[in-house]
């Protein structure tokens, strides 16, 4: 195996992790597939979607990473609450959440989604897409339950898959380009390049 690294990655899990609950939750919102499934969600949801993240959030605090650690604690603990929220409401332990009340808070999600889509600028053009279309996807699940639009409900559903499937790409390509110690698949430069100083051109000039 490749020997330029030290420590394993965890991004990659993490990305597996997030990108399947995505993609089987939105499979329900698209109206692709009934509550049947949803049901079926909630144990990977608290399980993979949740825990996984959580832990490899913890990991990334190891390798320095902050962006990692946010982002993977932030939707590990989101799909915690998906499942606590399912299962403690068709158990009564809780009392019936309305529709509204569920978009506040994804709309909140929305808004922290456009914060980490912001750090992505810095990072690759695949994780800048997969953060954008995620945003764009929490307001129309949002604006869907606040204004009882179910067709902003099934639009978000749609772009739920596209967001999974980017993420599910991202974690595939970091573990292949691993495991070949070369750029199999491409994730893509810096959206936002920082200029050249001065020294910087110095520099070049130099060689």
């Amino acid at each position: 195996m490749p020997a330029n690294t030290n420590t394993g990655n965890p991004g990659p899990l993490g990305l597996a992790a997030f990108s399947l609950t995505t993609i089987l939750l939105s499979l329900v919102n698209s109206g692709l597939f009934g509550l049947e499934l949803e049901m079926a969600l909630i144990p990977m949801a608290l399980g993979f979607g949740g825990f996984v993240q959580l832990l490899v959030g913890m990991l990334e605090y190891n390798e320095g990473n902050t962006f990692g650690l946010t982002a993977f604690t932030s939707y590990g603990a989101f799909w915690i609450w998906f499942g606590l929220l399912i299962t403690m409401t068709h158990n009564g332990i809780l009392p019936s959440v309305g529709a509204q009340a569920i978009g506040v808070v994804l709309l909140v999600w929305g808004l922290f989604t456009v914060g980490m889509w912001i750090s992505t600028f810095k990072l690759n053009w695949a994780l800048w897409s997969v953060f954008l279309v995620l945003s764009i996807t929490f307001f129309l699940l949002a604006f869907g339950d606040i204004l009882g639009i179910a067709s902003l409900v099934t639009l978000g559903g749609y772009l739920g898959l596209v967001t999974g499937a980017g993420a599910l790409y991202i974690s595939i390509a970091e573990v292949t380009n691993w495991s070949f110690d070369a750029e199999v698949l491409p994730l893509g430069g810096q959206p936002l390049k920082s200029k050249p100083t001065s020294q910087d051109s110095m520099s070049v000039a130099d060689d």
